[in-house]
């Protein structure tokens, strides 16, 4: 098969799509015929070499995947070859193949595309373990969502809306804070002109994708009992952490990774996320908003709109550009 591979850690350009083996199933794993994939910023992390997968797992890039079964290993009880399935990988997406556990296999929701489903699974996933699983989010709670208007962001503001929490959001542009608040955001932000500590006020929860720049200004905007997860780290990894503040708020700081779990976990994720989730994409409550796609091949391209901070949404790698529309949904 092929794939994308890299030759030495560095930028967009030391991506190429070349021969690799293909992929065999172990015990409770399938094969999947790749049709779409997700591009995310742990990509470009791994590339550059700071973010490694965990051992045992494939090199190749790409974090999620949508496609069709090709191959069933021992022990798989709930897949047959010629399922339509999304998937959450801990590598391998970035592929014209793809070993996946079965637990990490979900259906494709009802009304979305193929193609597009691939750009789902670490999203849907990353949210839901996050703001549910993590911080207990609950209806009638402020949740601060920064970086509103990419992958996540997006997804979030809308998942948590039907969750029946308030929503504010963070964006770096008026184009993107009028996305935030198509989605339904209640309070918007635009983080090059205003202060969100000023604007927001309070937050229960606060989905963080900056790390070190915000950490200070995220504690001071905590409400009593709040919740801060931390999901990226765009602003830097280490800063400094007022204590005392959290303290008196009896505030909860969380840093935590999707990938690094052990599979048992992540199943248990999807298996929350298919129950729980995907209805709601089903029933039009959430949407994927997909900013552009690009053959495989172009993965360096995908990686340099990704960089630029100018997309909205999802980027997504496809070998089948017309089945996903320009702005998926669900």
């Amino acid at each position: 098969m092929k794939a994308v591979g890299i030759e030495q850690f560095g930028g967009p350009e030391v991506l190429r799509w070349a021969d690799v083996p293909d992929p065999a199933p172990g015990f409770g794993e399938v094969v999947v015929d790749i049709v779409g994939a997700g591009v995310n910023r742990a990509d470009l992390l791994q590339r550059r070499g700071l973010y490694p997968p965990p051992p045992g797992e494939s090199e190749i890039l790409g974090l999620e995947c949508s496609g069709r079964v090709s191959a069933v290993g021992h022990g798989v009880t709930s897949l047959a070859v010629g399922d339509e399935i999304c998937a959450l990988l801990a590598g391998g997406g970035y592929a014209e193949k793809v070993s996946v556990p079965e637990g990490q296999c979900m259906p494709v929701p009802a009304g979305v595309e193929l193609a597009t489903a691939g750009a789902l699974p670490e999203v849907a996933c990353t949210v839901h373990a996050n703001l549910v699983r993590t911080a207990n989010l609950q209806p009638g709670e402020t949740v601060l969502i920064h970086g509103g208007a990419g992958g996540i962001g997006t997804f979030a503001i809308q998942y948590a809306v039907a969750l029946g929490a308030k929503v504010a959001a963070t964006a770096g542009s008026p184009e993107k804070v009028e996305l935030c608040r198509r989605l339904g955001a209640d309070i918007t932000v635009d983080y090059r002109q205003q202060d969100f500590v000023e604007v927001v006020g309070q937050a229960d929860v606060i989905l963080d994708n900056m790390g070190a720049k915000y950490l200070s200004r995220n504690i001071e905007v905590l409400a009593p009992d709040g919740r801060l997860v931390v999901v990226g780290l765009q602003g830097g990894t280490s800063g400094e952490m007022d204590l005392g503040a959290l303290m008196t708020k009896r505030g909860a700081v969380y840093a935590t990774s999707l990938r690094s779990r052990s599979r048992a976990q992540k199943a248990a994720i999807c298996a929350e996320v298919t129950a729980q989730v995907w209805p709601l994409i089903e029933e039009s409550r959430i949407r994927l908003v997909l900013d552009r796609t690009y053959p495989p091949a172009e993965a360096a391209d995908a990686h340099r709109r990704l960089e630029s901070g100018e997309h909205t949404g999802k980027v997504l790698l496809t070998a089948r550009p017309n089945d996903p529309p320009s702005e998926g949904k669900g």
